[in-house]
């Protein structure tokens, strides 16, 4: 089950549940870090102790296995289940060669050892590190806000102030930390899909290339480790590009920590303390409150620190609400309150004056105070003025530009590309730029394109869409995917669709150049899914969906022809998703089950005697009998819809390298050659080590 996303306006507010939420990803996080120790030191003991090696392989395989991906959101892609099952996937291929007793190449530690230590101690280490800094520093706060709010109104006004700027400081390092912890933990908790697995990738590989039995099992494993790097990359892409947006809503989150509001929220929530009369005095009670504009329901829980005196939350309805004068009571930033449930007036204490102006104005006090609206970046529009930028930008660009490597992923300058919106904007003589003029290149025309519709005041596919393309895209079955998908495209507005229908054409021009830029359709979905599609709502929850939103682009290039044939048949009825007990339509890669296939015969001379011979060795093993060796089929099983246009045979397939350009930073890729000549060199390169390559 997957974790609730840690959303970044949850830190301002500190609530119990946020405290709750972020304790299960500590939890999460030690598990990974203890797993990482396990994977080192298996790999350890499988290194150093050839006579140890059967036991060493089934541990580390039990291991491997044991282990579950945690996720957050609701749904995984494609890419990440192919991930989640990579570790059964190789526990399994472990067992299989358990008897062979191959031996271990040397730099395994290379591969698997330092590259896992590596990110334990930089990543989950800094993270820790963030989680002392971030308990040191909320328990600085809290102390000091205890002690504040027991100063008395009567000491003086220069005593007053310095203890508020002291309260603020303190304040703004605790809601700095508690951002950098909550960012630091999810980043973690989803690179570690790649930045585990790949080194264990890597490792395995190690393992298959030092007889000739390891050269034909390393033939075999080459299509799985080509589309599991094929499946890290796409995930890494998406990664990168969720990061990018979560930075963002983080910096916007430090300017304005109270102006993103999930639907449902409550209108106002955090803490107050409550003046509460007994018998033998006066006492301020700590609550957390949560206030309903509409509703007028104030819901009160108490933060009782005693253990087994937890009382549950009190709903109260509120009727009216005014300001506390200073000179009547000697707390400070308080207010009164009158409900229908409770008699008389209840006197609420808020933690400062800034926070006391917004309950007032939440609740209708009677000094309301108002917001200045939050300047926002100047939107574009979808008119005729864009349609004809669109058609510019995309004439010269499939004119000069469109074997450019890296076209759309390299960005222009920021200089040039505001220069040439602002010039083909100009409210006086719009469109009037010559696209031709040098000082426009590529570069500059992709980023303003991206710019100009990633700043239009509703995207693309529009708001009114958008939970239904992500839910179509997070569906297991490939055939509703495309049908939903499909669909809702020709509910688009005509001039959306119509400018859709002249990107995605675009796009699928510049896929078919893939040998020369390296943009396949994953590449350029991880770019235009953002820029097509986003959310209304600037939550951590939608940055999380980027990754489904790349998916539905990348589908629209890959079916263009079929989706815009014409809208679906009106007597079809609309594709209704199937049920979740039903099994996926789109398994998993996998090598474990793969199909068996007949081991080569090494001997011509007894193919010569007799060719019955070998088709009567597979009827001589017992039924049940498991061979030596099971080998996948010739053609390894097809990657979820990865392939950008149709590529001729070749005699010699090399997939790795032919995406090198896109896998540049991947642990594995670097020894890619290697391995190859290994797996063409049945007899040669038997005895060979990676140092006696060259």
């Amino acid at each position: 089950m997957g974790h609730p996303p840690l959303e970044f306006s949850d830190c301002y507010l500190d609530s119990p549940d946020f405290r709750e939420r972020l304790k299960c990803y500590e939890q999460e996080l030690e598990r990974t870090n203890k797993f990482i120790k396990d994977v080192i030191k298996d790999g350890n003991a499988l290194i150093s102790a050839m006579r140890n090696y059967s036991s060493a392989v089934q541990k580390f395989s039990q291991t491997l296995q044991s282990f579950q991906f945690d996720f957050i959101g609701d749904t995984l892609t494609d890419d990440e289940i192919n991930i989640a099952e990579s570790f059964k996937e190789f526990a399994e291929l472990l067992n299989e060669v358990e008897n062979e007793r191959m031996m271990m190449v040397h730099n395994a530690s290379d591969l698997l050892i330092k590259p896992l230590e590596n990110f334990r101690k930089e990543q989950i280490g800094f993270t820790k590190e963030r989680k002392k800094k971030f308990e040191k520093d909320g328990e600085r706060f809290y102390s000091l806000l205890d002690r504040h709010l027991h100063l008395s109104s009567k000491k003086k006004e220069s005593q007053l102030q310095e203890a508020d700027l002291q309260v603020d400081k303190e304040r703004h390092n605790f809601f700095e930390s508690s951002l950098d912890y909550v960012y630091q933990i999810q980043e973690v908790q989803e690179s570690k899909k790649f930045n585990i697995v790949e080194p264990v990738l890597a490792f395995l590989h190690s393992l298959f290339i030092s007889n000739s039995l390891t050269v034909e099992l390393t033939q075999d494993f080459l299509p799985y480790k080509q589309q599991l790097q094929l499946s890290l990359q796409n995930t890494r892409n998406h990664f990168s590009s969720t990061r990018e947006e979560m930075e963002e809503l983080k910096k916007r989150m430090k300017e304005a920590p109270q102006t993103c509001k999930l639907p449902g929220q409550p209108t106002i929530e955090g803490y107050l303390y409550t003046q509460e009369k007994w018998a033998l005095g006066i006492s301020w009670v700590k609550y957390y409150c949560q206030y309903e504009k509409e509703t007028k329901t104030l819901t009160m829980t108490p933060m009782e620190q005693k253990p087994g005196a937890k009382q549950g939350p009190l709903d109260l309805t509120l009727k009216y609400c005014v300001r506390r004068k200073t000179e009547s009571i000697d707390k400070r930033f308080c207010f009164d309150i009158e409900t229908n449930e409770r008699p008389g007036t209840i006197t609420l204490q808020a933690l400062s004056e800034a926070n006391r102006r917004l309950w007032m104005e939440a609740m209708d006090g009677k000094e309301p105070i108002y917001h200045s609206p939050i300047t926002k970046q100047q939107e574009m529009e979808l008119n005729e003025v864009g349609f004809k930028f669109v058609r510019k930008c995309i004439n010269i660009i499939e004119t000069k530009g469109i074997k450019t490597e890296g076209l759309y992923r390299t960005v222009g300058s920021n200089i040039q590309v505001q220069k040439l919106l602002n010039a083909f904007f100009d409210p006086k003589c719009p469109g009037d730029v010559d696209f031709h003029n040098s000082d426009w290149d590529i570069k500059t025309i992709t980023s303003s394109l991206k710019f100009y519709l990633r700043n239009l005041s509703e995207p693309v596919m529009t708001y009114r869409l958008h939970k239904e393309l992500v839910s179509a895209a997070k569906s297991d079955n490939l055939d509703y995917r495309l049908g939903a998908i499909h669909s809702l495209v020709y509910k688009l507005p005509e001039k959306n669709r119509e400018m859709l229908e002249l990107l995605i054409r675009h796009l699928v021009n510049v896929c078919e150049h893939s040998k020369e830029n390296l943009m396949t359709p994953s590449n350029m979905g991880v770019i235009f899914g953002p820029t097509l599609m986003r959310a209304q709502e600037d939550t951590v929850a939608a940055m999380m969906n980027i990754k489904f939103q790349n998916i539905v682009v990348e589908i629209l290039i890959e079916h263009f022809g079929k989706i815009y044939l014409g809208p679906p048949e009106e007597s079809a009825a609309p594709p209704v998703p199937p049920p979740r007990v039903t099994a996926r339509r789109h398994k998993p890669i996998t090598i474990s089950k793969r199909l068996l296939r007949e081991r080569t015969v090494f001997y011509t001379s007894s193919l010569d005697e007799s060719e019955g011979d070998a088709d009567s060795f597979s009827k001589v093993r017992p039924p049940g009998e498991k061979p030596t060796i099971i080998r996948p089929p010739v053609r390894p099983p097809d990657p979820p819809c990865r392939a950008a246009t149709p590529q001729k045979p070749e005699p010699k397939p090399d997939i790795v390298a032919g995406n090198a350009g896109e896998i540049t930073s991947s642990v594995v890729a670097s020894r890619t050659r290697f391995f190859e000549t290994a797996s063409r060199k049945t007899g040669s390169s038997q005895g060979r080590l990676p140092g006696d390559e060259s």
